[in-house]
């Protein structure tokens, strides 16, 4: 890009920086995808003040056509961290695109007030701020983006512990009820939580209740054997309750071998079998 148009674009920002900064919160104001309900005016026009602070001194470097230079780092990551914010607050993509890209229809009113006379000039000073706010734009979603799919995935994970709680019965007798479908992940979830229950609360037996597990299929049936099998290794005698008829009719077309595994129908009778060989029992209150 020719350092004539460069130098021209950085002359505008600095010299007119507060009629832009006017303009562009103007626009930002009467914009229909602006969430008044999520930000506050006073915060927005912050981000507008900063936000051009750190365009002028990037511009300052001639380089409009790499935001990815050092030069423009500072641009990036405010950006970044207003992206990320976004996400917190509950914005949409376009409403997240709207902070750049609304910027665009009062640079170039400058520019044409200004150059619009020198073809070759305003032409280059155009093009060459339509890559720059394209370029900075494209990186703000590209920053929400993975923001957000972070965001999903730790909920996820966090969703994912709530729903497998390991809950102490009674004195060295812990149940896991499960609810909803087993997976590779959850299974993960499930073993490193309960293993860390054993050995906080040493536990001798463990009941995994499946009621709430709509299916059992292969691949269920072995996650299960698998969360056994750990808390075998850890010294715990394991019992599945919630053996519906389906599930149980399942298994057996499944071939899958539980033969080594107690299992019961509902919690309660696994939890007198826990108590069993625990050598307590339960007995009706004597008047």
């Amino acid at each position: 890009m020719p350092i004539s148009s460069a130098s021209k674009i950085a002359e505008i920002l600095e010299q007119d920086e507060a009629g832009l900064l006017q303009e562009w919160q103007t626009e930002l104001e009467t914009s229909e995808l602006l969430r008044r309900d999520l930000i506050r005016k006073g915060e927005l026009d912050q981000q507008c003040i900063e936000f051009l602070r750190l365009l002028r001194s990037a511009v300052q470097h001639y380089n409009l056509s790499d935001v990815q230079a050092p030069e423009w780092s500072s641009v990036r990551q405010f950006l970044a961290d207003i992206s990320r914010s976004r996400v917190q607050q509950g914005f949409t993509p376009s409403e997240v695109a709207l902070f750049v890209f609304s910027f665009k229809k009062p640079l170039f009113d400058r520019l044409r007030q200004g150059v619009s006379q020198q073809g070759d000039l305003f032409t280059d000073a155009i093009a060459s701020l339509t890559t720059l706010l394209d370029q900075l734009g494209l990186w703000t979603m590209e920053v929400y983006q993975k923001a957000r799919e972070e965001t999903i995935l730790r909920q996820q994970e966090e969703l994912l512990e709530l729903s497998t709680p390991v809950v102490k019965l009674w004195q060295g007798i812990l149940a896991l009820p499960m609810i909803g479908t087993l997976d590779s992940t959850r299974t993960q979830i499930v073993m490193e939580s309960l293993l860390q229950q054993i050995v906080e609360t040493g536990a001798q037996v463990v009941i995994i209740d499946i009621t709430g597990v709509p299916t059992v299929d292969t691949l269920v049936a072995q996650h299960l054997l698998k969360t056994v099998a750990a808390a075998r290794l850890m010294g715990t005698d394991c019992i599945i309750s919630g053996i519906r008829p389906q599930i149980a009719q399942t298994i057996v077309h499944l071939g899958v071998d539980l033969s080594a595994v107690i299992t019961k129908a509902t919690l309660a009778d696994a939890f007198a079998i826990a108590l069993k060989q625990q050598g307590l029992k339960v007995v009706p209150k004597q008047d």
